[in-house]
């Protein structure tokens, strides 16, 4: 699979978890009734089917028979879904949530979702019974993006590692041999500082060397590399082209570093944080400052739902700009006279009565989707690369409020 087709499937894989957590946040049990189980793809199934058997039966000292239903209940549908997997889950783990919602009137409706292999990988197993789901867990996952090198070396030692998403992993580790500042007797003060020179640039040597075995077979996957320490270190190390060339066009910055044991990774990337903050919207704002400079010469750039949409199904768009905030569906209605329109919607309200504006009769709702799973079903079908745009910048912001959440980059002008 292309960078690009999975950087694609990453993202439509992102927005269908936001918009089950979002679903699930709005859910509320009557008592502690809403089970949430997330599993590590290390767990055996096996294991875990015990597990909910084991609650199942200590559900039944629950006193009041209402919640003890509803936990047994959402215990059985969970053990239901666990059938679906082998000995092992899938790839990052799974999460399931299941129970009985209040869905007003005194009335409650049984509900279960079940997330596969989310953004990030499931770290531990949880079992977690409450009023309402878990989903903090999920939703930093999705706040976790980005695959970060991560070096920090001084005179006397390095360490590098990743950061992955908020997870920072120390790999490898080295101290240097480079003598102190004070030369032994017998000694010429030239020839010490030449042996303190060729230390020092073994030792930058074998930190690179560290460096490039751990991140040159990723370096289309990395996203940056953050380098920290005192000066001059980092500076030197950075100003001799010690790392790979291709590495070296990966730097985002150099920063002050006070430790440069393990601890000053975190260090590191506490220290990086503007620069990490910049770099999640960089591409973002890339998009956007084409999308506007195609805008103002008045051609190969489009937006709104209709305009969008009839340029995505001529194959003429080249990436579809969605805005992260746009929550609408699109209802498609037909006439009795066989006129077909569509309508997008807020997608908490309930579909409108609508008026053919061909003919004047009544419309009947068709069909009614969530307007991005709609455009982006067309764009996969024409090969159109669909990008989510956040709003922590103006013109993030700009795309939401003033274009609708829904712009595109054409391939060619179509005066669509």
């Amino acid at each position: 699979m292309s960078s690009d087709v999975q950087a694609a499937s990453d993202d439509r894989r992102k927005y269908e978890f936001r918009k089950v957590i979002e679903e699930l946040k709005d859910f509320e049990g009557s008592g502690t009734q809403l089970v949430t189980i997330y599993i590590p793809e290390d767990r055996q199934v096996s294991d875990v089917v015990a597990h909910v058997t084991q609650e199942h039966s200590e559900a039944s000292n629950i006193k009041s028979k209402q919640t003890r239903t509803a936990v047994q209940d959402a215990l059985t549908s969970i053990k239901d879904r666990l059938r679906y997997y082998d000995t092992f889950p899938p790839e990052n783990g799974i999460v399931i949530f299941s129970g009985a919602i209040d869905a007003g009137g005194g009335q409650t409706d049984m509900v279960t979702r079940t997330l596969e292999s989310p953004p990030q990988p499931v770290e531990s197993f949880r079992y977690h019974c409450d009023s309402e789901f878990l989903t903090e867990p999920l939703e930093h996952m999705l706040e976790d993006s980005g695959l970060f090198g991560l070096i920090v070396l001084d005179r006397r030692e390095a360490n590098v590692g990743w950061l992955k998403g908020k997870r920072i992993e120390p790999v490898k580790s080295a101290s240097s041999l480079v003598p102190g500042k004070q030369r032994k007797g017998g000694q010429s003060a030239q020839r010490f500082a030449r042996l303190r020179l060729e230390a020092i640039d073994n030792f930058y040597q074998e930190v690179a060397g560290m460096a490039d075995d751990l991140f040159v077979d990723k370096r289309h996957e990395l996203d940056g590399i953050l380098v920290g320490g005192p000066s001059p270190t980092k500076d030197e190390f950075l100003d001799g082209d010690y790392l790979h060339h291709e590495l070296q066009d990966k730097v985002l910055g150099k920063f002050d570093v006070a430790y440069t044991d393990e601890s000053g990774l975190k260090d590191l990337v506490d220290n990086a944080s503007e620069a990490l903050a910049d770099q999640e919207i960089v591409e973002d704002k890339r998009h956007m400052e084409e999308f506007f400079e195609k805008l103002n010469t008045g051609e190969e750039a489009t937006y709104g739902f209709e305009q969008t949409r009839r340029n995505l199904i001529m194959g003429s768009v080249d990436r579809l700009l969605i805005s992260e905030d746009l929550r609408s569906d699109v209802v498609v209605y037909e006439c009795p006279n066989g006129h077909e329109e569509y309508e997008v919607i807020d997608s908490r309200h309930s579909t409108p009565d609508h008026e053919c504006s061909e003919c004047g009769e009544p419309a009947d709702a068709d069909e009614r989707d969530d307007v991005i799973e709609h455009l982006m079903s067309i764009a996969e079908q024409r090969g159109t690369d669909t990008k989510f745009i956040s709003t922590d910048f103006e013109k993030g912001e700009q795309l939401m409020d003033a274009f609708g959440g829904i712009a595109g980059i054409l391939r060619y002008s179509t005066g669509v």
